[in-house]
């Protein structure tokens, strides 16, 4: 990252961390509760500089995750990332997969990631790793767990997530491993900075008024009323 000094946000999931990286250590912060989100989220980026010793005028910019994941969660997170760049012409806003940072944070080469997304499906994407690049070998979208594994060109090492946990047996049986839940793999945000390095990781979002998270599909308030009223919700975002 140079000289520049990035701070990342990640309530795609149950589990919300921050982190922020100076010189050559990096800090992390972390709660688990997704209702706890709202009301931490604040105090845990305070709490993460202060440990840092890092005034919030000094932070380069902010790495948010991107979805698919928890619709409130994703609307939590991204609305503190702007927050904190309201009025800084000079600060950037960068998006990455909570996906691909749940992935990294596995530390093998190849990785499934699964959100839980109910209804029998999972927000499911799978990614290869090499030392300073990932591929993304099936995207980030709504699967079953069987839908997954035939959508992959190979089986990968691991798979990781709530999601994943969630369908055990079925993981187990695609990947010849247990799969790894969020709350065994190191705070997520932590694996967003370093992926900021990754050839193929990051999203650049210019306009940081109107950028928004990639949901995966509407909330459920939002498909109630849609099928309520025979038509779309006034400004929704899919």
């Amino acid at each position: 990252m140079s000289d520049e000094t990035w701070l990342a946000i990640d309530t795609a999931t149950d589990v919300a961390s921050v982190a922020v990286r100076v010189r050559e250590q990096t800090f992390t912060r972390s709660i688990r509760g997704a209702r706890q989100h709202a009301a931490q989220i604040v105090p845990l980026i305070a709490d993460v500089l202060k440990a840092a010793q890092l005034p919030l005028d000094q932070v380069s910019g902010i790495i948010v995750a991107d979805g698919p994941g928890s619709f409130t969660g994703l609307r939590i997170g991204w609305a503190a990332a702007k927050g904190l760049l309201h009025g800084r012409r000079h600060a950037s806003l960068i998006a990455i997969p909570s996906l691909l940072g749940a992935a990294h944070a596995a530390g093998v080469l190849t990785v499934a990631a699964c959100y839980d997304a109910l209804r029998g499906q999972v927000y499911g994407a799978v990614y290869e790793f090499t030392e300073d690049a990932v591929k993304t070998l099936v995207p980030a979208d709504v699967f079953t767990i069987a839908q997954l594994a035939a959508a992959a060109p190979r089986r990968p090492e691991l798979a990781v997530g709530d999601g994943a946990a969630r369908y055990r047996a079925e993981v187990q049986q695609w990947t010849g491993r247990p799969p790894v839940d969020l709350d065994a793999l190191p705070p997520i945000a932590g694996s967003l900075l370093a992926l900021y390095e990754y050839e193929g990781a990051r999203s650049p979002r210019a306009d940081t008024s109107v950028a928004e998270p990639v949901y995966g599909r509407p909330a459920e308030a939002q498909v109630k009323w849609e099928t309520r009223h025979g038509r779309s919700l006034p400004h929704s975002s899919r």
